[in-house]
């Protein structure tokens, strides 16, 4: 098959998910072409099968801000008729799907039809898609793709009960590429931590609904009782406070802010505990990364994040905002080496459940069944 893939190119779960399906698929003989601002950083240019198209946008003076959504689907229909592409697989419902539509239509003028889905992964429709000021767009664009996935049933559910939607959404969850995760070398380890100190990870694109404030304030509960080690890995708008926050509280000697780097599975390799307190999270992509690598996971109680981790057994579901008994959880982890033995195992066991060879072959049947509807 020959597959469009648009999405964001951040370390968001849509954009990593997105690059991460692209990715396999080209290994297992698909044609692929990523559309997207700038390159993904998930996404291997190094493979024959793989292209990137990138949307380029002139900053014309009369524009205050630039219609990128013209752009994007200007891009599409390009791609789509000068690469021959079966089908169109969208991350994210603003702006990808809308540009999507556009370019469905724009393509329909000239007697081209390509069915497009609509993959929903979470902030798009329970941040950004209920603003008043995208809702209506985004429940066109729902109604109007050839086919919704959701990644998780706590998001299908936010989506139905937020949106007036006509069209079937099947749930399709993230997945995890269980080759690339494992517990990495010692030597790789003695270059962040001692022995005796427990490394904490985090990962994310610092955004508010991240709330990485919370996760310098269990660290430092856990740091004033036992000797640890910190790593932010990403960056974003809430990075400089965070990286105030962890002077202010005396402990930036013990954080270590990583910044944008491609090789997060070395960071969850050498990791003892990963921390998500969100404030809202639909599957919570980079929880299963990290128990993919045997990490148990400590989080907050909120969306999908139940679908993912099971609580008191490959990890902790707490209440937003509850840094006192994320700090217990992780303590009663630290000095049980019995119990973190478990729940690393079992961290492990259910990331299993949710391996990229099945999961990926739902897209594709998907993608074969509306290439042969057309």
């Amino acid at each position: 098959m020959r597959i469009g893939i648009v999405c964001h190119p951040t370390y968001g779960g849509s954009g990593v998910m997105a690059t991460e399906l692209g990715n396999f698929l080209a290994k297992k003989g698909h044609v692929i072409h990523v559309i997207s601002h700038s390159m993904p950083v998930r996404l291997n240019p190094f493979h024959g099968n793989i292209n990137f198209h990138e949307v380029y946008i002139d900053p014309y003076p009369l524009f205050h801000h630039q219609p990128y959504e013209v752009a994007l689907a200007s891009a599409i229909v390009e791609t789509v008729k000068r690469e021959k592409l079966d089908v169109l697989h969208v991350h994210y419902a603003i702006p990808h799907a809308y540009a999507a539509y556009m370019a469905t239509q724009i393509l329909k003028d000239q007697n081209i039809i390509i069915p497009f889905i609509t993959t929903l992964h979470g902030t798009d429709i329970t941040l950004v898609g209920k603003n008043p000021a995208y809702k209506p767009a985004v429940s066109f664009s729902i109604n109007h793709s050839s086919y919704v996935t959701a990644v998780s049933e706590s998001l299908k559910k936010d989506t139905e009960d937020l949106f007036d939607v006509k069209n079937l959404i099947e749930v399709i969850p993230n997945f995890v590429n269980l080759k690339g995760y494992d517990r990495k070398t010692k030597d790789k380890r003695q270059y962040f931590a001692k022995d005796n100190e427990t490394i904490f990870c985090h990962v994310s694109n610092f955004r508010p609904v991240k709330r990485v404030l919370d996760v310098i304030k269990v660290f430092k509960k856990v740091q004033d009782q036992r000797n640890s080690i910190l790593i932010m890995v990403g960056d974003g708008p809430d990075r400089n406070i965070a990286e105030k926050l962890s002077r202010d509280l005396g402990i930036w000697d013990k954080v270590i802010f990583r910044g944008k780097t491609y090789d997060v599975q070395s960071m969850l390799g050498i990791s003892d505990i990963f921390l998500l307190p969100s404030s809202t999270e639909s599957f919570g992509l980079s929880a299963l990364e990290a128990m993919a690598s045997h990490v148990p996971v400590i989080a907050s109680n909120v969306g999908g994040l139940s679908e993912v981790v099971d609580h008191n057994k490959n990890g902790f579901l707490e209440n937003i905002g509850d840094v006192e008994s994320m700090a217990e959880d992780a303590l009663s982890l630290i000095d049980s080496k019995e119990k973190m033995i478990n729940f690393s195992k079992s961290a492990r066991e259910k990331a299993e459940s949710f391996s990229m060879n099945e999961i990926s072959q739902r897209y594709l049947e998907l993608y074969q069944k509306l290439i042969d509807e057309k």
